[in-house]
């Protein structure tokens, strides 16, 4: 016993070292970088087949193959992948959702290079570099870690490096060559990545898709040990491997000998899925590119084309469409991409195992083995399959909640990795299982027309998605998932429901694949397969049904029509185009052909007409434009285009209503008087005729004794305040001192650790930020929280839908009261600053909310702008509405306020009115 128990430690430390290697190099590479490197497997895979073509194939000497192999190859991949892919990206921003999108086209593009080179079939001749004793292997992973340790912690390289990983940008202020050092980086993670390769190659199958897979399960170590810690990677890798080889001696009865046979297989699997979905996530940042996920224009007649191309295989002669029956079906699972991904913005790496689990399931409930189910026909075991696998779907929606970017993407991956380990690749749940066609329909042409019909379906769901309420809301999620919260989105439930639409069609598809195959065939929802279909998606466009289309042809028409591994090649190369191009390869298309095309010019004659009729239209147009001498055009203030004019940037802010001693509030007939304002109505966007609340309590908003502490340093210390009904107050203080973390407590973007947030007789302290707004509390945000991919409309219209109230008229009313209809059909992207701040505040009063707290506000905006800002915030709290501003600019808090609070070191240390607490304020203070 004692004698196996150490040949079974013996071969858990080899499988050990091999995963140490692994997590070694994407540590490093993560550190150099910043990236987390899902081409790590496929450098393994490539470094592996290369060794045995070198050897095998072509008679060369072991050691000289190898170090031809590990010492040139293998960093010269890297060496190449972070001068043509990465790097572009470091300079464009190094954007984590970017990178991710580009390793993944670097994973598919090798994966599919390598199956085009040397097939698809798995090799068992692959030669041993290392004996199968495990102590040579373990003494390589201990040497690396200890080398890259002494390395990094020890020498002026190791400085640089962490300096590199805490900030590059700072650091290349610094005069550190990041550049140099990310090569290194990539140099050094690719040839561990090469090593261990070529190390398991031997031992495992070595295949374009098993191999890579396999050496990205282990990526599981790397997680764990926060993608820093090199000595906890080392640790967590032997213990793993260790413990996978001693479960192998247990052999219990009954039920649980598949189940613990599968976990004692796949245990690094288990610790992939303890990693990414119970440890904190490694990695934040956007869900998914903007330019990756914004909708393709569709060029016109484009649907017409694409409707002639589906129906274009019924009139093709003979009865074989074996080919032609996978696109529907695969078309069905890409639009769960569409929805998941291009509108909701969420990146999911896992659709495989739930197009994999609606074919199983389908064919379960087909042969009646599926549990306390009877037998079924075809058609209503896919319905009952999709009903089935659509809850299943909280398996990666619900980690969504928390996880952003990277973090996301491995909880995912972790999710497709282990259903396809635990489920379709276990006898007990797969063997002797078939999967015929509905009766009457089993000829290709006939289940062709089932399978239009069942796409064409889903296309009218995803689009009904895409469209109204409900795809404003998915589109601001992705596009800024705070400020979605804050305009009245309910985040959460919005991801669970586009993560179990997503998994409903994605079960629809891989069932309709299923029938179509006449099969479940595991390898067919395998989770390479999932990465290659998110960069099919993300290339064509994640948010163009069209682009999902056009998807799965490409994918089963290369691959049916040349050898195998062309579709994977292809996509790769747009997927790191998706990464070099900010606007993706439709953007590089149209600069390339730019200069082709040709464009229209005026005939002589033309030119001359064109001129005539100009200059006789201009009379008229004049003429009309003269104003008449009518009751209703008596003369204005002069702000243009509903725009306050310019002050000069010495003169002071308007004056300030005037306030007794103790704030009194001001006139209301003073708001509407002062200088230019934008056109605005008598009442806020979403208010009815009758908003005066001054003197009630019911609208409230109050902070009560709050505390709030990150890790050991504490940012709120006892504050309490009240915002008041028609009144602005105001807080102000230096930076550091609080003003954005009390901001967060009354919003709901955090939660106090004391303390509590009423409004009115109502507390809001364990409220999530949509809730409180749809009460009544909006707020704005200091960086630009707007919608870039939705009209300036939309935007406006999300707070209107969204908010306290939902009144159809409040979109127009706000549009008009912030002069934002000149834009209301252009893109927010690209508009200047000082229009974004509009549309942001148009959207927070759309809902019509009783309380406004504007972070500050004027930030960007020029003098006029500002003026005109004022003017607007004291009409809304002449006719009700509470506001709190934390503001810089002391000139526009002198004008606006009511009440100032002066926030310093997380303290309130004086409040009252404006004129009084700004007048003892010393200039020395910090407050500016």
């Amino acid at each position: 016993m004692a004698s196996l128990s150490y040949d079974l430690t013996l071969a858990g430390l080899s499988v050990g070292s091999a995963a140490a290697l692994t997590g070694i190099g994407l540590v490093v590479t993560h550190r150099a970088t910043g990236v987390l490197n899902f081409a790590h497997g496929a450098i393994a895979m490539v470094c592996a087949y290369l060794l045995r073509q070198l050897t095998v194939e072509w008679g060369w000497p072991l050691p000289l193959a190898a170090a031809l192999t590990l010492l040139v190859v293998a960093p010269a991949i890297g060496l190449v992948l972070e001068r043509a892919v990465f790097r572009p990206l470091a300079v464009l921003g190094g954007d984590p959702a970017q990178t991710l999108v580009a390793s993944i086209g670097v994973f598919v593009l090798l994966v599919g290079g390598a199956a085009l080179i040397w097939g698809q079939g798995a090799r068992a001749d692959a030669p041993t570099l290392l004996s199968a004793d495990p102590w040579g292997q373990l003494a390589v992973a201990v040497a690396l870690a200890l080398a890259v340790g002494a390395v990094t912690r020890f020498t002026r390289f190791g400085g640089q490096l962490r300096a590199v990983v805490d900030d590059r940008r700072l650091a290349v202020l610094a005069g550190i060559d990041a550049d140099r050092l990310a090569a290194a980086g990539w140099a050094f993670g690719s040839f561990t990545a090469g090593l261990t390769g070529v190390l398991l190659a031997p031992y495992v199958r070595l295949d374009p898709y098993g191999l890579p897979l396999l050496v990205m399960e282990v990526v599981a170590v790397a997680v764990a040990a926060r993608m820093r810690n090199l000595p906890v990677a080392v640790v967590v890798a032997l213990a793993v491997g260790v413990a996978q080889s001693q479960l192998t001696r247990l052999h219990p009865s009954g039920w649980g000998e598949p189940l613990l046979q599968a976990v004692g297989a796949n245990l690094f699997v288990v610790a992939l899925l303890v990693a990414a979905l119970v440890l904190p996530g490694v990695g934040t940042g956007d869900a998914l590119p903007r330019t990756a996920t914004a909708r393709v224009p569709t060029p016109a007649g484009a649907w017409i084309v694409a409707v002639v191309l589906f129906l274009l295989p019924l009139g093709l002669a003979g009865p074989d469409l074996t080919t032609s029956v996978q696109v529907p079906a695969l078309g069905v699972i890409l639009l769960s991409l569409v929805v998941v991904t291009g509108r909701g913005g969420q990146i999911s790496l896992g659709q495989a195992a739930y197009a994999g689990l609606g074919a199983l399931f389908t064919a379960l409930l087909v042969n009646g083995r599926f549990p306390g189910l009877p037998e079924l026909p075809a058609l209503a075991a896919l319905a009952v399959a999709v009903l089935l696998v659509a809850p299943l779907g909280l398996l990666t929606g619900w980690p969504a909640i928390s996880r952003h970017g990277l973090a996301l993407a491995l909880a995912t991956f972790a999710v497709g990795v282990g259903v396809s380990r635990f489920v379709f690749a276990q006898p007990y749940a797969t063997s002797g299982l078939t999967l015929g066609r509905p009766a009457g329909l089993t000829g290709d042409r006939a289940y062709y027309l089932i399978e239009l019909a069942l796409l064409g379906g889903s296309l009218l769901l995803v689009a009904a998605l895409r469209r109204g309420r409900t795809g404003r809301a998915l589109a601001a999620m992705r596009d800024h998932e705070a400020g979605a919260a804050a305009a009245g989105v309910a985040v959460r439930s919005l991801k669970l429901t586009a993560f179990v639409v997503g998994a409903a069609l994605a079960a629809l598809g891989g069932g309709m694949l299923g029938m179509g195959l006449r099969a479940f065939d595991p390898a067919a929802y395998d989770p390479v397969r999932g990465l290659l279909w998110f960069a099919a998606v993300v290339v064509l466009g994640a948010d163009s049904l069209l682009g999902a289309l056009l998807a799965a042809a490409l994918l089963v028409g290369l691959d049916a029509g040349t050898r195998g591994g062309v579709a994977a090649a292809v996509i790769g190369v747009l997927a790191i185009l998706v990464g070099r191009f900010p606007g993706g390869p439709y953007e590089a298309l149209r600069a390339a052909t730019r200069g082709l095309r040709r464009r229209p010019r005026l005939t002589p004659l033309g030119a001359r007409v064109r001129t005539a009729l100009a200059s006789g239209a201009a009379p008229a147009a004049a003429s009309a434009a003269a104003p008449t001498p009518t009751a209703s055009s008596a003369p204005a203030p002069a702000h243009g285009a509903g725009r306050p004019e310019p002050r000069a940037p010495s003169s002071a802010p308007p004056a300030p209503v005037p306030l007794d001693e103790q704030g009194a509030d001001p006139a209301p007939s003073g708001t509407a008087a002062r200088g230019g304002t934008p056109s605005a109505p008598a009442r806020p966007p979403g208010g009815s005729g009758a908003r005066r609340r001054r003197g009630g309590g019911e609208h409230v908003l109050a902070a009560h004794h709050l505390w709030l502490t990150y890790g050991h340093y504490t940012a709120l210390r006892d504050v309490s305040l009240v915002v008041a009904p028609g009144r602005v107050a105001a807080v102000v203080g230096p930076n550091g001192a609080g003003k954005s973390s009390l901001f967060h407590c009354l919003a709901g973007t955090v939660r106090p650790d004391r303390g509590r947030v009423t409004f009115g007789d109502r507390d809001l302290t364990r409220l999530p930020a949509h809730a409180r707004t749809r009460a009544g509390v909006a707020r704005t945000f200091q960086q630009l929280a707007v919608f870039p991919t939705l009209t300036v409309a939309d935007n406006v219209r999300v707070g209107a839908e969204q908010g306290r109230v939902r009144d159809a008229a409040a979109l127009d009313r706000a549009l008009r009261l912030f002069d934002l209809r000149a834009v209301r059909d252009r893109p927010a992207a690209g508009l200047p600053t000082g229009t974004l701040r509009r549309v942001e505040l148009a959207r927070a009063l759309a809902g019509d909310p009783h309380v406004l707290l504007l972070d500050e506000p004027a930030a960007g905006l020029d003098t006029a702008e500002v003026t005109a800002l004022a003017t607007v915030l004291r009409a809304l709290a002449a006719d009700g509405t509470a506001l709190l501003v934390v503001e810089h600019d002391l000139d526009l808090v002198a004008g606006l306020a009511d009440t100032v609070h002066v926030l310093t070191a997380g303290r309130v240390t004086a409040s009252g009115p404006a004129g009084r607490v700004l007048r003892d304020t010393r200039p020395g203070s910090g407050v500016r």
